[in-house]
């Protein structure tokens, strides 16, 4: 049986049948039909201050429920606006869907009035996109964009709308399936590599598991930490991949890769055999990807096809979902067990020595001044604090890289930053995405003063609706990051990285109605710290850090992962003038 109504109204009969009871979105002309529809909709629409941030938040959403995250943005402009957070997605691998208004169908391609060529310019930064033609295909388009968002690897979708179809008429009839003969899914994975794979990982003296993001969206943290204690091998996670084993689990070594720890990424150099699971082999892991984990056979674990052999050829490829392979796999670990978990216990036991001792030789330790506040010291307190429970965002950065180091996080889903396109201005819309999502978690916001300045707009969202998030700006100053680059590989020679005129915290927050201050004392810093997360509201703290102050280790461009530089190297004189 099939209704006649609007476009408006298919549009958000669909999104309740996907579930939705929130998105992310800024209207404007050729939407309003959508919006006018909306004003008595059970959906609960955010309004955002830009609409790269109504992509974030959704992210931020999407990344904190595992469920398809939704945003929406006007033609032209507001369609612009969305690219980036478009491509944070992509790189990331988070299922989105954006709504896109368009002008009117016959005034496309004549350079309307807010018109821009959505379709052409997000083809190459989505999963998939459509341009919606008649009002007609409109429930196909949307159901489609949603089963292809949150399948396979997961991804950003839009549907770019235009505004005839919003307004237009048509007979709306459920759609109960979904047919797309050119996408297919491969999931369970091959029996057969499976069985192999489990005898390679017997087998093997020096086994490692390498765990990435792809365990977090098959939802097969459970399944990661079995095989982890099964196999007792040492395990690194990603980036993208922290919170996929516990970091209170005694198997779990540390995060690999340009800033990743001494022991991981000796660990993954000494390794014989790599157990790549949900993993792209992403040159900040990699470093010199001809030196990258020279001894290791590598069987690697992705739902992707085009990922396996795309920058390392694995000896075993296994296509398919984490989630239905890793129990397999575990199946015949299981069964084999018997019979050779004893044929290289004592090459197994000094592997795991070897391990610790690095892990010994070269910890991540906090740093701690009695003068100034070190950025080491402020995310050991978060940590501390939060006891590995909260959900703590971040932008790109040095701040970013000092919470991937120092943050526990001992579940998945509570790490969400911007990996892969390493977006500023990402790390206070995902906070604003993920305490909606999750108004139960204390959220914490950790932001550089760059990237804060990006977002101070969204600071009136926060505000509107009371969001608790806790804002922590890791004021150091600087580009932290850019200038750590020009110093140590540009003689030192800072240009256009020296942040000015950052605005008074108390100042600002209570512009907003919520509370702030200032802080550059590391006698201050856990007191204040339990006065943000005592406040029932938002809370913004800027604290004042060591501005010169590094991340280590470092991998430098071009450098294989076991040439870390640990510590400051010499300081370089700079050639007069």
């Amino acid at each position: 049986m099939s209704n006649l109504m609007s476009g408006s109204r298919m549009l958000l009969e669909c999104l309740s049948r996907e579930g939705v009871d929130l998105m992310f979105g800024y209207p404007g002309g050729v939407t309003l039909p959508f919006y006018d529809c909306l004003f008595d909709h059970p959906i609960k629409h955010i309004l955002v201050r830009h609409e790269e941030n109504a992509a974030f938040a959704a992210e931020g959403y999407a990344r904190a429920t595992g469920k398809v995250g939704v945003c929406c943005a006007t033609s032209g402009p507001g369609a612009t606006n969305l690219v980036t957070g478009l491509v944070d997605a992509m790189m990331d691998s988070i299922p989105i869907v954006a709504i896109t208004g368009q002008v009117t169908s016959k005034l496309i391609g004549s350079d309307a009035f807010q018109e821009a060529d959505t379709f052409g310019i997000t083809r190459s930064c989505t999963k998939h996109n459509f341009l919606v033609k008649s009002v007609n295909d409109l429930p196909q388009i949307v159901h489609e964009a949603f089963y292809i968002a949150a399948t396979g690897r997961p991804g950003p979708v839009l549907i770019d709308i235009p505004k005839d179809v919003f307004q237009g008429q048509g007979h709306y009839t459920p759609v109960h399936s979904i047919h797309l003969p050119g996408y297919k899914l491969v999931t369970e994975g091959h029996s057969g590599q499976i069985r192999r794979a489990a005898q390679m990982m017997w087998e093997a003296q020096r086994p490692l598991i390498y765990a990435g993001g792809g365990i977090i969206a098959a939802g097969a943290s459970d399944e990661l930490r079995e095989i982890a204690e099964t196999l007792d091998a040492p395990t690194v996670c990603t980036l993208m991949g922290l919170g996929a084993l516990s970091s209170s689990h005694p198997n779990f070594i540390s995060m690999p890769g340009m800033h990743g720890s001494y022991a991981a990424n000796m660990s993954l150099t000494h390794s014989d055999l790599l157990i790549a699971l949900g993993v792209r082999f992403d040159d900040r892991v990699t470093g010199r990807l001809a030196a990258f984990a020279p001894h290791a056979k590598v069987i690697h674990v992705d739902i992707d096809p085009a990922e396996i052999g795309k920058n390392r050829a694995p000896d075993l490829p296994i296509v398919g979902d984490a989630k239905k392979v890793l129990p397999k796999l575990l199946k015949s670990l299981q069964e084999l067990q018997p019979t050779m978990q004893e044929t290289n216990s004592p090459s197994r036991r000094a592997w795991w020595k070897q391990v610790r001792d690095w892990k010994e030789q070269h910890p991540l330790a906090p740093v701690f001044s009695a003068d100034e506040i070190k950025p080491q010291h402020l995310m050991s307190e978060i940590d501390r604090l939060s006891g590995g429970e909260a959900i703590v965002t971040s932008d790109v950065g040095q701040h970013q890289m000092w919470a991937a180091q120092f943050i526990r996080f001992h579940h998945p889903r509570l790490w969400i930053n911007s990996g892969g396109l390493g977006s500023m201005g990402f790390g206070m819309p995902s906070a604003i995405g993920a305490q909606f999502a999750r108004p139960d978690k204390l959220v914490f916001s950790i932001v550089g003063d760059g990237g804060f300045q990006m977002a101070v707009p969204e600071l009136g969202t926060i505000a509107t609706h009371s969001l608790p998030i806790k804002i922590i700006v890791m004021n150091n100053g600087y580009l932290g990051m850019v200038r750590q680059w020009q110093t140590l590989f540009y003689n030192n020679r800072l240009c256009s990285v020296e942040l000015e005129c950052f605005p008074d915290a108390e100042l600002l927050a209570r512009a907003y109605g919520f509370k702030g201050r200032t802080i550059d004392k590391p006698s201050e810093l856990t007191s204040a710290l339990q006065e943000a997360i005592r406040e029932p509201g938002p809370y913004l703290l800027n604290v004042k850090v060591s501005p010169y102050e590094n991340v280590y280790p470092m991998v430098p461009a071009g450098g294989a992962i076991n040439e870390m530089v640990l510590d400051n190297p010499q300081p370089v004189a700079v050639p007069a003038k």
